[in-house]
């Protein structure tokens, strides 16, 4: 991570499936803390960023397209699953472009002491390198498995499968500054304002 005092400093939100970092960021918006959704911006560049369409064209092939230009999504993720080379492969021509992106829209936000940026693979995709702090969002498997089979209608063991390739709770926990726990009975609002009294405060920070 990096540490400097220059503006805005960059709050890293993470945490594994269903434990509710969307919800929290949208939080943290609201109380005046801008936040980058990764995973929302992807989205939006592999179909408008030309040098994301280059290199998946280059990787996967022209299908990686549909004939009015969006992204084919199965296409994409089947290549993707095929083989952990490949996603490397895949992530490598995205998540630059992301952290570019990010950078940019950083910029349009210099009077603001901090942003937030939030992203499920906040670690592997390299992104952490650009926070000065990290939030990681906590919630109990049980939890978080009810959230995500309501929220995509999936099965619980696809949601399941989906956990098992994320890094694991214990990690999240020695990686991060500091943890929010959204299981559904303590309330989020005083947590994230303990959270914001400690980044606000220069004393304590």
């Amino acid at each position: 991570m990096i540490n400097n005092k220059q503006l805005p400093q960059v709050l890293g939100i993470t945490g594994g499936i269903g434990s509710g970092k969307s919800v929290v960021s949208r939080i943290l918006s609201i109380m005046g803390i801008p936040v980058y959704d990764c995973d929302r911006e992807a989205k939006r560049l592999n179909e408008t960023d030309l040098v994301i369409r280059k290199g998946l064209i280059e990787l996967v092939g022209e299908q990686v397209y549909d004939s009015d230009g969006k992204l084919n999504k199965v296409v994409l993720a089947s290549f993707l699953f095929a083989s952990s080379s490949n996603a490397t492969q895949v992530n490598a021509i995205i998540h630059p472009r992301v952290k570019e992106d990010f950078l940019r829209w950083k910029a349009i936000h210099k009077q603001t002491q901090w942003v937030g940026i939030e992203s499920a693979i906040l670690y592997e995709s390299g992104i952490s390198d650009l926070a000065d702090k990290i939030l990681t969002v906590m919630a109990p498997e049980e939890v978080r498995i009810s959230r995500v089979v309501r929220r995509d209608k999936a099965s619980c063991k696809a949601v399941q499968l989906r956990m098992a390739q994320q890094m694991s709770e214990e990690e999240h926990r020695m990686k991060s500054q500091f943890l929010l726990e959204n299981d559904g009975r303590r309330a989020l609002i005083p947590q994230i304002l303990d959270i914001l009294a400690f980044l606000l405060c220069p004393s304590r920070s």
